[in-house]
């Protein structure tokens, strides 16, 4: 059986989640405290991160890289287009997000909101909560410009770019930091996207100690 190490509402391991979910490769989750730096978990993974999926006798660590790797060998649903120009485009939406986003409002909303008390770190930080509420605004913007123009965000047909955007605004969503008032058209992308068969797993999430928003497995937001 394959088997997924991963915490319910990283967005790294959601965007695995999806793309398995989309292959539909069937896959055995375990949640991972990989706070406590476990020795076992270490020698899956030496950087002490989720997620690690252990696939076809091969252990494999990174997002992206078990992302890429997934289409490459289950082609079908592609989630990178066959040009180099639109390929380049969905990795560059991906480290957007994966690092961008991450950086500047998941870590200080999520991360802050939950992580914290989850792996007994402490109390958020009103300073940075309020950074990642000022900068989700900006995301939001930038993805309502992006998708004037597209029908998906890196262009005509969903990719793996709509898939790490998604995995880290579900994760914001289960917690209410989401304005989907902002943009009609970043709330119908998003309405699309959640309501994919891929999605189901996501949505029926439960972390406990922290209920998810009303609207969270709402597919009629």
């Amino acid at each position: 059986m394959n088997r997924l190490y991963h915490v319910p509402l990283s967005p790294f391991c959601r965007k695995v989640r999806l793309v398995l979910a989309e292959k539909r490769i069937e896959v055995e989750l375990v949640e991972e405290r990989y706070w406590e730096q476990d020795a076992d978990f270490l020698r899956r993974n030496p950087a002490g991160k989720v997620p690690v999926l252990r696939m076809d006798g091969r252990v494999m660590a990174e997002s992206q890289a078990i992302c890429e790797y997934l289409d490459e060998v289950i082609p079908e649903p592609p989630l990178l287009p066959r040009k180099p120009e639109d390929r380049y485009e969905v990795r560059r939406l991906c480290a957007w997000f994966d690092d961008k986003f991450h950086h500047e409002v998941t870590a200080n909303l999520l991360y802050e909101r939950v992580n914290k008390k989850i792996t007994k770190m402490g109390y958020p930080e009103s300073r940075n909560v309020k950074a990642g509420a000022k900068a989700i605004k900006y995301h939001l913007d930038y993805m309502h410009w992006l998708l004037d123009q597209r029908r998906w965000l890196a262009g005509d047909a969903m990719s793996l770019a709509d898939f790490a955007a998604a995995a880290h605004i579900s994760a914001l969503d289960y917690i209410s930091d989401v304005d989907w008032n902002r943009s009609p058209n970043v709330k119908d992308w998003y309405a699309k996207i959640k309501s994919r068969p891929a999605f189901r797993g996501l949505l029926a999430d439960q972390v406990p100690g922290f209920p998810p928003s009303v609207q969270y497995a709402d597919l009629d937001f």
